[in-house]
């Protein structure tokens, strides 16, 4: 069948060869055609080829497959049920891990998809949950109380160290690599002195203050609530407080990371000075990486000092910074998933060595001093190595290695 040039600029559609591997394929057509076409062929046949990039706006949705929706709306139904069937230890626990989780986020914001290396966390994070005593706590003869509402504190201890970080942004965008890292360091160094002698908001080295009040609303959220056969006790209210803003925080950052300040952020990670170059303002993407993750660790501090109780100015120190940038190295950088993953991992380990331990003959509890390694010890040789080793071989973790087993279980059993 001939077309003649005129029917072609009328825009007569141009008939294609018949073909069985067009029909299967699903390649000709329009969108909502190639989707019915797609819902028509058989699973059978669906299932060993590659999943083709036919929409650049769907592909970056946030559940841009079926399966991707149903695992998420799966895996927050669990966590939502899961206090209810666990013992009081283990509920803390994973609260523990979903505030840890809010803090790898901020710091992947900045390290992972910003490319800006920070030793610091650890400072910000504190920020936060002094913040957070001094406007939700109780004031004594020792320290600065207000007693405000948790629906006021929780939103200052985000804003007030962003904007820390907004104020040390200028000084850490003017160096890079190896500087900024020396750089961060000497904040976290300087933040801890303070923390010491500022005995009006931290209460003193060694002595340590009391946390901000769970009161949300006026409902003192410390008491135990019964709504139908649901028990709500002060942990479990806990753990589904820490679970909801890890979900919002989560989504948000998300959000921020396939935006344009997400495509700047990346931008200025890979080539800082070809990006200035195109247009992206590096003064001012690397001023906003510093504020947002500086309001994520705000944020994971408040919560961090509700759930472990009395907070002391020795526990933010660089151990506490490690333990975040294990959370991004071993879950995966440039990931939000790979922070959920890192947090899981680094809070959960000690538990799995603490109830492993007597299958460990190395592990005695008795420190440097004596033969063995205590669980702390252990720890940190294990996130030491985990980093080594994810550095070298796998860039981006554990959430790299699930794509990884993914990928190829789409394509099984064909290669590509």
């Amino acid at each position: 069948m001939s077309v003649t040039a005129k029917e072609i600029q009328d825009g007569a559609a141009v008939p294609a060869p018949h073909s069985d591997n067009d029909s299967s394929l699903g390649l000709r057509g329009s969108p909502d055609e190639l989707g019915h076409r797609q819902a028509r062929t058989p699973w059978s046949v669906r299932r060993g080829r590659p999943r083709l990039y036919t929409n650049y706006g769907r592909e970056q949705g946030l559940w841009n497959t079926p399966a991707k929706a149903w695992w998420t709306f799966g895996a927050v139904l669990l966590a939502v049920a899961a206090p209810f069937f666990l013992t009081t230890d283990l509920t803390m626990l994973l609260a523990l891990a979903a505030v840890y989780a809010i803090g790898g986020i901020g710091l992947n914001l900045l390290t992972g998809y910003a490319g800006q290396i920070s030793l610091g966390h650890a400072f910000f994070v504190g920020a936060g949950a002094y913040t957070a005593a001094v406007f939700g706590g109780e004031s004594t003869s020792r320290v600065w109380g207000l007693g405000w509402d948790m629906a006021l504190w929780l939103p200052l201890s985000a804003i007030i160290p962003g904007l820390l970080g907004l104020l040390f942004a200028p000084l850490a965008s003017r160096v890079r690599g190896l500087y900024l890292a020396t750089l961060t360091l000497g904040l976290l160094m300087l933040g801890e002195h303070v923390y010491r002698e500022w005995h009006s908001v931290t209460g003193g080295g060694g002595v340590g203050r009391a946390p901000a009040s769970l009161t949300l609303f006026g409902a003192d959220l410390s008491l135990t609530y019964r709504i139908g056969p649901l028990l709500l006790t002060r942990q479990v209210t806990l753990y589904l407080i820490c679970l909801v803003l890890l979900i919002v925080l989560a989504l948000a950052a998300r959000n921020i990371a396939r935006s344009k300040v997400g495509r700047s952020f990346a931008a200025v990670r890979d080539r800082d000075i070809a990006a200035e170059i195109m247009g992206v303002p590096l003064q001012r993407t690397k001023t906003l990486a510093f504020a947002l993750s500086s309001a994520y660790a705000g944020v994971c501090g408040a919560l961090l000092s509700v759930v472990i109780g009395r907070i002391s100015p020795e526990r933010w120190n660089l151990l506490l910074s490690i333990d975040f940038l294990a959370i991004v190295l071993i879950g995966g950088m440039a990931t939000i998933s790979g922070s959920l993953i890192g947090a899981a991992f680094v809070v959960l380990l000690p538990r799995l060595i603490e109830d492993t331990a007597h299958f460990l003959p190395f592990i005695t509890g008795q420190g440097v001093s004596g033969a063995g390694l205590t669980v702390d010890e252990f720890k940190t040789i294990v996130f030491g190595l985990l980093i080594v080793l994810f550095v070298v071989l796998e860039p981006r973790g554990l959430f790299g290695l699930w794509t990884r087993m993914r990928n190829y279980f789409r394509g099984w059993p064909f290669s590509y």
